[in-house]
């Protein structure tokens, strides 16, 4: 019986043993500091804008000052010259986004007299975003100043005192020469040219029916210009390509401009 008891009694001691083994918590681990969070890298620099880069939300037009570059290539050419009325601090140039006939969106330029540039801003603003087609739009010193190599590449232009061989007004009173007037896609709108009787650039697109980059009385370039004071073939022969404020040429002011038209050859 002796025996039995203690027996039990080391069974006993040894589960003692194995809880305390078994049962104690171990001490907790020293937590290690988070990593730190990757810093976020710098923005890059925001791109310059670019004024001769088209924007394709819209018209994105620019007015400034004709840069000295641009200038002394015009007088190179033979744009201005003593007796020009218009100096460069007279013009401005237009930058531009156009519609060509392709359907993309191409820039444009024109240079055109400081009093008459916010209005060509409205007027081409218009017609870009009914998307009226413009084959292109190049200041003429990138054709030598020659207006009918202008006319030939179906350029609009505006500003040009044109050589003694080009020119039918006296330099003073010309809307071209004062930059308050505009020619636009000559291709598809020719002038008669009384000098020869013939279509200039050509007779292809003289007959006034609807066609693309066509100006039609009472169509959308025609209310663009006259809803601001311009006036439509201020001439007595056919001159469907251009617009101007008045012959003899002086400062704009549309509501005169309205009433005044003076039609005759001279006015281009």
């Amino acid at each position: 019986m002796a025996a039995t008891a203690c027996s039990g009694g080391q069974g006993s001691d040894d589960s003692d043993n194995s809880d305390d083994r078994t049962g104690s918590p171990s001490a907790d681990p020293t937590p290690s500091e988070p990593p730190e969070s990757p810093q976020p890298p710098e923005p890059p620099e925001p791109p310059t804008a670019d004024p001769t880069t088209p924007d394709p939300q819209g018209a994105d037009p620019v007015v400034r000052e004709v840069p000295v570059e641009q200038w002394e290539e015009m007088v190179a050419v033979g744009m201005w010259r003593e007796g020009c009325p218009a100096t460069r601090e007279d013009l401005r140039r237009v930058e531009i986004n156009h519609v060509d006939f392709d359907g993309e969106i191409a820039r444009g330029v024109l240079v055109v007299n400081a009093d008459v540039a916010d209005s060509a801003v409205r007027v081409f603003t218009r017609l870009f975003e009914e998307r009226f087609p413009i084959r292109r739009m190049r200041p003429v010193e990138e054709y030598e100043g020659d207006n009918e190599a202008s006319m030939a590449d179906d350029n609009t232009a505006a500003y040009n005192c044109r050589r003694p061989d080009q020119i039918n007004a006296p330099e003073a009173e010309s809307p071209h020469a004062n930059g308050r007037a505009i020619d636009i896609n000559p291709r598809e709108n020719p002038w008669r040219d009384p000098r020869c009787a013939c279509w200039s650039p050509g007779a292809e697109f003289a007959e006034r029916d609807e066609g693309r980059g066509k100006i039609l009385e009472g169509g959308l370039v025609w209310r663009a210009f006259t809803d601001e004071g311009w006036i439509w073939q201020n001439i007595d022969v056919p001159d469907y390509m251009h617009f101007d404020t008045g012959y003899p040429s002086g400062p704009f002011a549309p509501d005169a401009a309205r009433e005044t038209a003076d039609p005759r050859v001279d006015s281009r």
